[in-house]
């Protein structure tokens, strides 16, 4: 299992971090891409610590360190990407916890925020921990393994899932299939189908975003079990 890292951001408050955001990059992109949403969700996160870890592999073809996969693509059959994010969540799960520790916070505290590839991950480690985390964010992507969620499932962090109605890589019906399984296992999440948006993270998805790790991380969301509900 490969160690992964990648850059980081300190509070925004100059203190000592109360909230730690973990970003999970999509396909053949790198910690860098996201990393760069820290200075705006720092604006009303500004106690929180972020970080953006590298996946475990190199993409093959592209110039070493500048390309990362959590595993490798070959098409959009769900159950050969159910079997990439069980193999590649180990590392996610270790990073998680080596982070929990290096700032002496407990899983509450934390916010899991993937994009494309990396919301697969998101959505797969979540809520297979057996410590609620303090929410889970999946931006473009899609729920896989979601026949053996129900036999795995550990937790029920609060989750929003976001999607560009144009999107052309993952298809925006991936959305509601998400939230159909999570709502089977009782785990419902909030959610917004962004319109007119592709594969990426539009400034509607990345306001929601903010306010929904505020409240979370607050603990907004203790206990909550409702149906699903459009944010």
């Amino acid at each position: 299992m490969a160690a992964i890292d990648g850059p980081r951001v300190g509070p925004a408050s100059g203190g000592k971090a109360r909230q730690l955001v973990i970003f999970a990059h999509g396909y053949g992109s790198n910690g860098e891409d996201l990393i760069g949403l820290a200075p705006y969700l720092a604006q009303i996160l500004p106690d929180a610590a972020f970080v953006a870890p590298n996946a475990p592999e190199g993409v093959p073809g592209y110039p070493s360190g500048s390309a990362y996969q959590w595993f490798p693509l070959s098409g959009t059959d769900l159950h050969k990407l159910a079997a990439g994010v069980r193999a590649a969540a180990p590392s996610l799960n270790t990073f998680i916890d080596t982070e929990l520790v290096r700032h002496g916070l407990p899983p509450s505290a934390c916010a899991l925020v993937g994009f494309s590839q990396g919301t697969m991950m998101s959505l797969h480690v979540g809520p297979r921990r057996a410590q609620t985390l303090g929410a889970v964010v999946g931006l473009s992507g899609l729920l896989a393994g979601a026949e053996t969620l129900p036999r795995e499932i550990l937790s029920r962090p609060p989750i929003l899932l976001c999607h560009g109605d144009r999107d052309d890589r993952v298809p925006p019906q991936s959305l509601f299939m998400a939230l159909s399984a999570l709502a089977d296992v009782g785990a419902p999440a909030l959610w917004r189908l962004c319109g007119g948006a592709g594969h990426s993270i539009p400034e509607e998805a990345l306001s929601l975003t903010a306010e929904f790790l505020h409240d979370a991380l607050a603990g907004g969301f203790a206990g909550w079990s409702g149906p699903e509900r459009r944010v």
